[in-house]
């Protein structure tokens, strides 16, 4: 027997600001249709707010101003729709090659009013060179190692990754240093995002894509 939906945090108003009333209903949401659709598992309303929807907050901190954003394997829409939710400002593509993710990801936001919010069926293998971005996000897709390149494809020249990661991030990282060094990515580093709770700290890996010749 499952418990009912994790109450919402009191950090919730401090990481969503004016914008939390759109992510309670997208809450609601995920933990109804979503569970029912199979987009995330029937244990995951009792952590909806704690594991999935603060840390994805804590990464719109973390965007530049009015950027482009592809969020690579979208799924639930995490972190996605919670970005153009909180992030007005931003222009979101979210990215996902499954019809039922996708058919999810645009009943969510037409329903949400997210004007700024894109789906776009496909992965980013089939996009690259199509397409290109300000900053590419992505979580729980892949290793480092085989996430770097797909991703950075789909950066414009000067463009940001900002992929979430796990607590082996460290050690994805290491593994990942070949890769790192032949996109030369710079400044490639670990950020950790405080949202003023320790345990609720979203890991994040930064770089930036170098300018073309």
């Amino acid at each position: 027997m499952t418990e009912g939906p994790e109450p919402e945090p009191l950090l919730a108003r401090q990481v969503f600001g004016d914008r939390l009333e759109v992510v309670r209903r997208f809450a609601a949401d995920l933990a109804d249709r979503g569970v029912e659709l199979g987009l995330i598992g029937p244990r995951e309303p009792e952590r909806l707010w704690s594991r999935h929807l603060l840390n994805c907050g804590v990464l719109a901190g973390a965007v530049p101003d009015s950027r482009s954003v592809v969020d690579v394997g979208s799924g639930a829409g995490l972190p996605g729709i919670v970005l153009a939710a909180t992030r007005p400002d931003l222009a979101v593509t979210l990215l996902e090659p499954m019809a039922r993710r996708t058919a999810w990801l645009t009943e969510e936001t037409e329903r949400l009013g997210l004007v700024n919010a894109v789906v776009l069926r496909g992965r980013a293998e089939e996009v690259r060179g199509k397409h290109s971005f300000d900053v590419v996000t992505a979580r729980a897709v892949g290793a480092l190692r085989t996430l770097l390149p797909l991703t950075a494809a789909l950066a414009r020249p000067g463009g940001e990754l900002l992929l979430m990661k796990g607590a082996g991030i460290d050690a994805e990282l290491a593994e990942a240093e070949k890769v790192v060094r032949r996109l030369r990515l710079a400044d490639a580093r670990v950020e950790i995002l405080d949202p003023g709770e320790a345990s609720l700290a979203t890991r994040v890996f930064r770089a930036t894509v170098p300018e073309r010749p």
